[in-house]
């Protein structure tokens, strides 16, 4: 119901309530929320990586553990967290929506924000530990970066001169996923003791994240700047017959 309800808010009801209303000015609501989300991010990654990924977890095969062993149990709530933050990052769509960003609002972002609830979910429920986790770990990973730039970017357009490795955001995405791409396929070969299915969810689901990401990285950042080359040279041509034109009169 919080994902159908965020879905509903999202693309229909949050959007026709601020029709007619000015946007909201939300610049020191979001440097705390982003700074609350690096701190967050900070925290999930500490904890993944002390609860197993930097000492006794395999990168190859790691089964679920449904022991009391205290790093389980230490996992377990840091799964636990993870899924809490999903939830609290459903409020990255309520703000574009108030402060009426409606062109951020994409179907990769609405996919990807609908879709980890609902994978952190089922971690929490059937597969608190284990070989999955890594992904949380690296997403955690990433989000430090991310929201770090959503932070700057909120303070004002005085930060934008620091903000020049956004792009490189969209990069850390395809790596992330293509690092969990490969971590969930090997599952198929190597005879671990982890559901398959749940691997094959996984590998599916990077597959169309490498895609959507690369969509948008070709559209905005290859063939965006392409066009806008092709544009200052137009310009650029244009300003230089004016010159010339205007010497020869």
């Amino acid at each position: 119901m919080i994902v159908v309800s965020y879905i509903y808010f999202s693309t229909s009801a949050g959007p026709r309530y601020m029709r007619d209303k000015k946007p909201y000015d939300l610049r020191n609501v979001m440097i705390v929320y982003n700074f609350i989300q690096v701190l967050f991010s900070v925290y999930l990654v500490y904890e993944g990586l002390v609860s197993g990924w930097l000492s006794d977890y395999s990168y190859t095969c790691q089964p679920v553990d449904y022991s009391n062993n205290p790093n389980t149990l230490r996992m377990m709530r840091a799964v636990h967290f993870y899924f809490m933050c999903k939830l609290i990052e459903l409020l990255d769509t309520v703000f574009f929506v108030l402060r009426k960003k409606n062109r951020q609002i994409t179907f990769l972002h609405i996919y990807h924000h609908s879709l980890m609830p609902i994978c952190a979910w089922i971690g929490c429920r059937y597969l608190p530990n284990g070989h999955g986790t890594l992904l949380g770990v690296i997403n955690a990973f990433i989000h430090v970066i991310m929201y770090m730039y959503y932070m700057l970017s909120s303070m004002g357009p005085h930060m934008n001169k620091y903000l020049w490795w956004k792009k490189h955001l969209t990069t850390l995405q395809l790596i992330q996923f293509s690092i969990i791409f490969v971590h969930n396929i090997q599952m198929f070969f190597n005879g671990c003791n982890y559901p398959k299915f749940i691997s094959f969810l996984l590998t599916l689901n990077s597959l169309l994240f490498i895609y959507m990401f690369g969509s948008f990285y070709m559209a905005n950042y290859v063939k965006g700047q392409k066009q806008k080359s092709a544009a200052d040279t137009c310009s650029a041509a244009s300003s230089s017959n004016g010159t010339i034109k205007n010497k020869v009169e």
